[in-house]
Order: C-alpha cells, then structure tokens, then sequence
C-alpha cells in the first residue's frame, strides 16, 4: 500500500457522523448559553480539565471552554513524564517527592494503566561530573524508597550493562550509572481522556471557544462572554462561580476582571526535540547537567525526545517558539551522555515549545518550585496557576477544596464533598493494553486482513479499550483500517473518530494531538489536506 493510493481514497470515507458521537458545536453553544452552571472553567489545560472533571464528578453543574485545543499548549509541550521529582530531593522536599511519587503510582496503576507505562532511567556518572557516584546511588535508593519500592530499588550498575539497554550512551569517562523508576505518557491523549472523563460525569465542553469578557452581577463575576473561533458566533455562558485556569494567560484574564490586577506569575520555556532512533532503547537516560538541571534522552512512540531548555519567558505567550539557540542546547547537553551518531540534524523530526507557569518572585526559574497557587480576585472569580503533570487529580482536588471553603457560595443540592469520592477513578478505556492489542490482532477489523501489530499497539496504548471502536468502524468500512501515512502506525478510522468523539475541529487537532502523525515528521500538505477534508464532512 502506497501513501498516494491511501489520500486517494479518503475523501469518500466518513461522509456520516459515527453513531454516538458528540453533539455539535452549534448544540453545545445553545447548551451552554441557555443553561446556568455552577462553575465554568475557563482554559483547557490538564489544570482546567482535572478540575472540571472533580468538580463534574462531585455533582456541579459544570462547563468548560478553551480558546484553542484542549491540551492545545503547555499541557501538550511537556517531557511527557509522570515522576516523583528526582532533583527535589537536592532541595530536601522529601515531602513533596513522597506525594509526586503518590499520584504517579495512582496515575499508571489504578486510574490510567493503559495510557501510562513504567520507564526505566539511567543516571549516568561521569568523570569531572556535578554529582559524584555515592552521592547518586544514594540519591536513588531514597527516591525509591519513597515510592516504597514499587518500581524496584534504586541502585548503581555499570557502564557496560548500561550500554547493552542504551547502545547509545557514551561510555568515555563513565565512572558508574545510578538506576531508578518512573513512567511516561502521552500527555495529549491523557488530558483528552480525562475530558472525556469529565463529559461522562455531565460537563459540557468546547474547544476553539474565546473568552472576549467577562460578566459581572454586582461587581462579582457570573459568567464570560464568548466567541467560536471555528464559525464566528458569539454566545455567553452563565455561572455562579469562574474558574481562571488558562495558564500563561492567567493575567490576561485576571485583568479582565480588574484591569489594576498585579502580575501572580513569571514563565519559564522549555523546548524538546524530537528525532528517529539509530538503535532499540530499552531505558532513559536523565544526564545531571549542573546541580540543579537534567537533560533527558527518552525513548518515546518508538522515537527519542531530548529536553529540556529552562529560560525565563517575557514575551506574547501565544508566539513562544523554537530557536536554534533551543536546538544547539538542547543537542549539546545531550551530547554529554548520547553519542554523535543519534544526535545529527537530519534526525529531528519535530521540535516543540511550551511554557512553565511559575509563582511569581526572584531567583532562577530552574530552581524554582511546580507549585500551584490558587487565589481569590476582587470580583470572586478564582485563579489557578502552576503544578506538575503527575499531580493533575490532586491539583483538581486542591481546586475543589478551595471551592467548598469560600463563604457564602451553596454549590447545590446534589453536592458531593470531595473528600467523600473515590479517590482512584479510572478514567475512560481503561484495561490491559497488551490484552488489547492482542485481541486487535487476532480479531481484527473483518472483511479484510487483519490488524497490523504496531497499529494494533498503538491503539491500545492510546485508546485502550476505546480501541475496539476504532476497530469496528475499519469494520464497517475496511477504507478506514488503511495507514493515514505508510511510515506510522495510525489509521484513517482514528481521523473520523477525533471527529465524531473527540472534539477536533482542525487538522493540528488531528495530527497534532490525537495522533503522533506531526511529531514523527509526517505530517505533509497532502495529508493535512485530506484530514481536514474528513474533518468538514462532519
């Protein structure tokens, strides 16, 4: 199967929508302009959505509304990690390692097994290094003894056994490699399925939806008024309570709400790259750059993701990019642990920018603390900043805890306190994705051959059980079990199935964030073209 014959056949596919789908945008900007929540979230980073999704799950009536993607910016810029905070332990938060290394287990055990996945890091040691070996073993002995041992114990091993598991790694002046556990993710599709999550608990959701102003009833604010990218119209919605979570733009909004609000926050950039792989990585490597930075070289969608940079960030957020200032950087420290052979330009198939939301005060933002920060502005509308990925559910409880503490606010008869939820709620899909894939494979998707094993793969480790619909509409329509382009392992059933299910409404949506097509460097004009055809079949 050729990519020329694959484009050709695709614009006769999806014509109709797959049964179930999500409302459309015109139903759900009636939905929310008619009706009057309890608390609308504004910003669709993982932040807004955990906390939607609390908020959703304890009985409020609750909308959410993003000006982009959901997940359209930082929260689908990071090192794609779930981890307990290595470099935390310099600073003496043992505390705060123990609760990160907490919610990661939570994550990839019990709420998100199929989108999450053990990883194993090598620290390597080297001659004339910042950190010296008894230091480091140390170091990853505490850490894993801080997640009680759950992914083995940290230990030192040596430069040869390393080598086997990171052909890679540069062995000159190796003195030793401390070895300890943590997992990765795919973040956009973790912050999506938690949408989802928050949608089956009753929120109703709109991406592309920008706040143009707010709405005030004697001088508190009760709602925002908004416009859809996509079509032009203007609506607004309705609140007893706003929550500010659009990370970056905190500010921006906050002086919304008063235009003498001071600044609450500074950014830090951090760029990654992405490359194809010379050899097989069986493990990470976490590279101590100074005493404060590591560099990370991360198997990743059978790919190497390097990063990251660590630089305050004044300008327009919505035009932070990548450089080659970024790049030289970023390929440089990489350089102390990874031969030169995985780090030639050629390699890079996508390079990406995103911006950490940091408290704001002096000092270098490489030092600085994820902390998250939740303040109170004079017209009542609450303001949520900063955090870890890891600790997105217990960033959504933290939320809710303020909620149910501010005075004189009732959230309604059917609420729920959050303490009395459970507290590991899987979200949507979740099963063994290994089982998944395998059934995939057998099964497969009938009339027709049966599913490939890197589709199959990726179906499971991105969907989960949900896999199975994308597989019954290649069914129905084996067009659909075709490769979007021959060198990845999506299929055109995915594009129809972001449509219909999962709120995307533009190529970058697709390629982007729901599939890896972009930052495998597959994402040409021919196939942009033909994803945004299907796209405005709908």
């Amino acid at each position: 199967m050729t990519s020329q014959s694959t484009l050709q056949s695709v614009p006769a596919l999806g014509t109709h929508p797959a049964s179930g789908s999500n409302p459309s945008r015109a139903e759900t900007r009636e939905q929310l302009s008619k009706a009057s929540y309890d608390l609308l979230v504004i910003g669709g980073g993982i932040l807004g959505i955990s906390t939607a999704w609390h908020a959703a799950q304890s009985g409020l009536r609750v909308a959410l509304v993003d000006a982009g993607d959901f997940a359209g910016a930082t929260s689908s810029a990071s090192s794609k990690l779930l981890h307990g905070g290595l470099r935390y332990l310099q600073t003496g938060a043992v505390k705060l390692v123990a609760e990160n290394h907490f919610e990661r287990r939570a994550v990839s055990r019990q709420v998100a097994p199929h989108l999450a996945n053990p990883l194993t890091f090598y620290l390597p040691v080297y001659k004339g290094g910042p950190h010296g070996a008894a230091k480091l073993g140390a170091g990853v002995f505490a850490y894993s003894a801080l997640s009680a041992f759950g992914d083995g114990v940290g230990h030192l091993l040596s430069p040869a056994k390393a080598q086997q598991d990171v052909p890679e790694l540069r062995t000159e002046n190796l003195k030793a490699v401390a070895v300890y556990g943590d997992d990765q993710m795919n973040d956009a599709r973790m912050a999506l399925m938690t949408v989802r999550a928050a949608v089956d608990a009753g929120a109703v959701v709109l991406n592309h939806a920008e706040v143009t102003g707010l709405r005030f009833t004697r001088g508190r604010v009760t709602g925002a008024e908004l416009k859809d990218r996509t079509s032009g119209d203007e609506f607004g919605v309705d609140a007893r309570l706003v929550l500010n979570a659009t990370g970056p733009w905190v500010d921006h909004l906050r002086r919304m709400e008063n235009p003498d609000a001071a600044p609450s926050i500074r950014l830090s950039k951090g760029v990654h790259l992405v490359l194809k792989r010379t050899s097989p990585w069986k493990a990470a490597l976490a590279t101590p750059i100074d005493k404060y930075r590591i560099t990370f070289a991360l198997p990743w969608e059978d790919m190497l993701l390097l990063g990251t940079t660590d630089e305050e960030y004044e300008g327009d957020p919505a035009e932070v990019a990548v450089d080659e200032k970024d790049i030289a950087q970023i390929l440089d420290e990489a350089a102390f642990s990874v031969r030169d052979q995985q780090l030639r330009r050629e390699l890079i198939t996508y390079s990406f920018a995103g911006l950490r939301v940091l408290p704001g005060g002096p000092g270098d933002t490489s030092k600085a603390k994820r902390e998250t920060v939740v303040t109170e502005g004079k017209g009542g509308m609450l303001s949520v900043a900063g955090g870890k990925w890891t600790t997105f559910r217990h960033i959504g409880r933290t939320v809710m805890q303020k909620l149910e503490s501010l005075p004189g606010r009732p959230l309604g008869d059917d609420f729920e306190p959050i303490s009395t939820l459970p507290k590991k709620l899987p979200l949507p899909g979740i099963a063994n994705p290994r089982a998944v894939a395998h059934r995939l494979v057998v099964d497969g998707p009938a009339p027709g051959p049966r599913m490939a094993p890197d589709t199959a793969k990726h179906l499971a480790t991105h969907y989960g059980s949900l896999a199975f619909d994308i597989a019954r509409l290649a069914n129905d329509d084996p067009q659909l079990g075709e490769r979007v382009h021959p060198d990845a392992p999506e299929i055109w059933a995915q594009v129809v199935y972001a449509r219909d299910h999962e709120w995307a409404e533009t190529a970058d949506d697709v390629l982007r964030r729901r599939t890896t097509l972009t930052i495998r460097g597959l994402a040409t004009d021919e196939v942009r073209g033909k994803v945004q055809d299907l796209l405005d079949k709908k």
